[in-house]
């Protein structure tokens, strides 16, 4: 078992099954282009067909974005659409797990956990598909192989589910070729009579770009004038001050990002009479004039629901000693942080700026050494990454995590806009973060022992599995606990032993 950085040999299923690490994942987007998939397109190409075996994966991982009304620039759903862009398709799929594949998910799949929710990735399986039928003239197949067509309701534009609060920030214009804009948003008052746990957040951009097939803007921040909000929710006292014991935090609203949907039994707090208040929106033009305003969603726990879990509040990143050379690949950032309490993580949120590639996630506790997640990372398309119910780390107070950051700051890099220039740390596009964003909740020792029981006994774990992110779940089958009686006697008889050896 190794470190992300060393990439050797790592655990990657619950049972131990050694496997070779990710050292040639930057190799994969060479490898589609290049014919990696070429040998498996051979012996299959006969096989693969559009109504069969493509339409199927466009489906489930592409249409919500590519379809007439959607955000994408061009609808992949009949097969006429679809064909002309095989080629294009094979190439952005195959990139996998770096800036610019699609659908938009850079978990790396031969390393560290792979349960998570909302996961969207292609399997080896269909992204050999997509090739073979690319490479062998984009058959078309029978119609009567089709599943049925998907019914999308434009009206729902929510993907964790109709918010039962929604607030709405005031709007404002963006004006083509306009410099970045930082600052404070107007206060709104969220309609909430009574204190309520939510289960989720959501925040989506509401503007004036067409994004109708074929108009919209060709990139992801060229559909959004608001890059990112760092925002909290609080009552205000008659100065307008927040009143203190009324602040909660929320996840940074950033372009791309995904909705919140917080431990089912860590909801976080929002009291009533409360404003959404933040002093921290970064907007930017996307070259055309664009009126547009944030909604946030708020879906609410039952009243009455009390929280199992206290939300964690720690810090890992490093905002003091971010050194990113010019002209120069593989570069790396590490930060640290021990965890004071016992610890379930609910989401890994990687938090770079443009020349970041890559980011992993490390848990080191005693001897062991483990990577729990390495993710690509793409500045257009921020992602969180919530773990399986039963894959998220359990891990004891004590362990360190450790992120590492991989850094490319050269013209290879397309998020680079001027790969001369050294960056340090700053908010500014064109200087860098290094930070884990993801959520956390601590656990008592009576919580800990109890979920690692649960998950014992829904995993079916016996003695010589073992499970990423969890190192003591295997203790008491290794190493069963004793009666207070029997370990006297076992304590009273090594005493003798000891003394007759002596």
């Amino acid at each position: 078992m190794t470190t992300a950085a060393e990439g050797i040999i790592v655990y990657t299923t619950k049972t131990q099954i050694l496997k070779g690490a990710a050292i040639g994942l930057g190799n994969f987007a060479l490898l589609a282009m290049l014919g990696g998939f070429a040998p498996l397109a051979l012996a299959q190409s006969a096989e693969i067909t559009f109504h069969k075996d493509i339409e199927p994966i466009l489906q489930r991982s592409c249409q919500n974005c590519h379809r007439e009304g959607g955000v994408a620039p061009m609808p992949l759903v009949t097969f006429d659409q679809v064909a002309p862009f095989a080629g294009l398709i094979e190439y952005k799929t195959g990139l996998r797990d770096r800036a610019g594949a699609m659908p938009p998910w850079y978990m790396e799949k031969d390393i560290g956990i792979q349960d998570y929710k909302n996961d969207p990735s292609l399997s080896d399986a269909e992204l050999a598909a997509i090739s073979t039928w690319a490479r062998s003239g984009t058959p078309k197949g029978d119609v009567a192989d089709a599943p049925a067509a998907r019914v999308f309701n434009d009206s729902v534009k929510w993907t964790a589910g109709e918010p039962d609060v929604i607030v709405k920030t005031n709007s404002v214009t963006k004006l083509a070729g306009t410099p970045d804009w930082w600052g404070e948003i107007d206060r709104v008052l969220i309609p909430l009579e009574e204190d309520r746990y939510v289960k989720s957040v959501e925040i989506i951009e509401v503007n004036d770009v067409d994004n109708s097939a074929g108009t919209g803007r060709a990139t992801v921040g060229g559909r959004f004038i608001f890059h990112h909000m760092i925002w909290s929710t609080a009552q205000l006292d008659e100065n307008g001050e927040r009143v203190e014991d009324t602040v909660t935090g929320w996840p940074v609203h950033e372009v791309g990002r995904n909705a919140d949907i917080f431990d089912p039994d860590g909801g976080r707090l929002l009291h009533a009479n409360s404003y959404v208040v933040s002093d921290s929106v970064h907007m930017h033009s996307n070259g055309k004039d664009t009126e547009g305003h944030l909604e946030i969603g708020f879906r609410l726990h039952p009243k009455g629901y009390e929280p199992k879990y206290e939300r964690a509040t720690l810090g890992l990143g490093n905002g003091v000693d971010i050194s990113i050379a010019g002209n120069e690949d593989h570069q790396e950032l590490h930060a640290y942080t021990v965890l004071n309490d016992h610890t379930k993580i609910i989401t890994f949120e990687p938090h770079l700026h443009a020349p970041g590639e890559r980011m992993c996630l490390e848990a080191i506790w005693g001897y062991t050494v483990e990577t729990l997640s390495c993710v690509g990372y793409d500045h257009n398309w921020v992602r969180g990454y919530a773990y399986g119910d039963d894959a998220a780390p359990l891990l004891p107070k004590g362990t360190i995590l450790h992120i590492v950051g991989y850094m490319n700051n050269t013209e290879t890099n397309p998020n680079v806009p001027d790969p001369r220039n050294w960056q340090g740390s700053g908010n500014r596009s064109v200087t860098n973060m290094f930070i884990d964003l993801g959520m956390r909740v601590k656990m008592s020792e009576e919580q800990f022992f109890e979920e690692m029981q649960n998950r014992r006994q829904v995993l079916g774990l016996g003695p010589n599995d073992h499970v990423i992110g969890c190192p003591l779940c295997l203790a008491p089958l290794v190493t069963p606990a004793q009666p207070e009686e029997t370990a006297a006697t076992a304590e009273s008889g090594n005493e003798v032993a000891l003394q007759e050896q002596n």
